[in-house]
């Protein structure tokens, strides 16, 4: 049972990490700022890890192309896209839509690392599509009218699906090449290290090109968190989330990992995007309707069984060797 609980601590601080982003976000900061601030932080504090990895294998190559997948793509333009995502359209719906990961992580395994998909995969694949469609077809429907194109709402709903659908993309590609470095010999705290490293790398040019990153190591912020107003500097709002949601939340995630089968960690996981549209609907008023529920329900049955049934093809194959 630990194991399951600190699955679910981990889940919990994930989703506290938007009663701090999302505030972040509407107090005028720009997302390349949010996010440069809180790779410069990870970089510090994985800097034991990430000066014997760039004397070493970072930049051979292969493994750059790789770590540049996982860290520029993955870990820095995905998670701009993510945090924009949640100024353009209902920060639950895209968590929710997040839960596509796990369909491009297969389909790139597949094409990246040579792995099999079973008969299953597109069965599970058409379920999360059909619930993507139930969440998202509220705000979808007025694209479908010509006449609402020019519409600057309508707008503003299509470049946040988008700003959705490019994180899934590039945590899903994260995901499969983490694999392969991992396959290379490198470990956890290497891929992590270098993850981040390479994402302050490439974040930087482009934050002050479209932000002013620096300036806001200064500036304080009063968010209203969990119904008080609190004043602190940007930085230290970061640095929270981090400690909160990033290695807090990681850490209790691989200790229960340790302690529990893999498929039951892929359930477990599910917990995430229930407690984080728990929390956004009571602290932040973000409700979803009926549909947009069913339709959740729906895509995340439907993703959890994708990695279950790849679990299931991963364990038959290892059968087969033995």
């Amino acid at each position: 049972m630990t194991g399951i609980f600190l699955i679910f601590a981990a889940c919990l601080l994930w989703a506290l990490d938007t009663l701090i982003r999302y505030p972040l976000l509407f107090s005028g900061l720009s997302p390349w700022s949010i996010v440069w601030l809180e790779h410069l932080i990870l970089v510090v504090v994985m800097l034991y890890w990430i000066i014997p990895l760039l004397r070493s294998g970072l930049f051979n190559p292969r493994n750059l192309r790789a770590f540049f997948i996982i860290g520029g793509l993955g870990s820095a333009l995905s998670t701009v896209a993510f945090t924009q995502a949640f100024s353009l359209i209902n920060p639950s719906v895209v968590i929710l839509i997040q839960k596509l990961q796990p369909l491009i992580a297969v389909t790139l395994a597949a094409v990246v690392l040579g792995e099999k998909i079973n008969r299953q995969f597109a069965v599970w694949m058409a379920v999360c599509i059909v619930g993507s469609v139930l969440i998202a077809a509220g705000d979808l429907a007025p694209a479908m009218n010509p006449t609402s194109w020019t519409s600057g709402e309508t707008g503003k709903l299509m470049l946040g699906y988008g700003c959705t659908l490019l994180a899934v993309i590039g945590w899903g590609a994260a995901t499969v090449y983490g694999k392969q470095l991992s396959n290379w010999g490198f470990n956890t705290a290497q891929l992590m290290a270098g993850r981040f490293i390479v994402g302050f790398l490439v974040l930087t040019p482009l934050a002050f090109l479209f932000a002013s990153p620096w300036s806001l190591t200064s500036s304080t912020k009063t968010l209203n968190f969990i119904g008080n107003d609190v004043t602190a500097a940007v930085p230290i709002w970061i640095l929270i989330m981090v400690i909160v949601s990033g290695l807090g939340g990681m850490s209790a995630y691989y200790l229960g990992m340790k302690r529990l089968p893999a498929r039951v960690c892929a359930i477990a996981e599910m917990f995430f995007p229930i407690a984080a549209v728990a929390i956004n609907w009571v602290f932040l008023g973000k409700a979803l309707s009926s549909v947009q529920l069913f339709g959740a329900a729906v895509l995340l049955t439907g993703s959890a069984m994708v990695a279950l049934s790849q679990m299931d093809e991963a364990s038959n194959k290892r059968t087969e060797y033995q």
